[in-house]
């Protein structure tokens, strides 16, 4: 003989919306297409210096991506359920 109340409080209830989920998953996805733009740009000769590290697509472009990531996640943890 199984109790109701016992039942109902084995329940598990997110900690999260769903709308939370998903915006936290689409910044962990930005984060990493921030570090996808930093890839790349090495010589594959050791004594040959390329000049394409420095370009602006990994100085520039992929760290503002990545911090805009970190804040997209950041705002899918804050933002309130209704």
């Amino acid at each position: 003989m199984k109790n109701n109340n016992t039942e109902e409080e084995q329940k598990h209830e997110f900690l999260f919306d769903g709308i939370n989920y998903k915006i936290l998953l689409i910044g962990i996805g930005v984060i990493a297409l921030g570090f996808i733009l930093m890839s790349g740009g090495g010589s594959d000769n050791p004594n040959v210096f390329n000049e394409d590290v420095f370009s602006f697509r990994r100085i520039r472009l992929a760290p503002t991506t990545v911090l805009i990531g970190f804040g997209i996640t950041i705002y899918s943890i804050f933002k309130k359920s209704k």
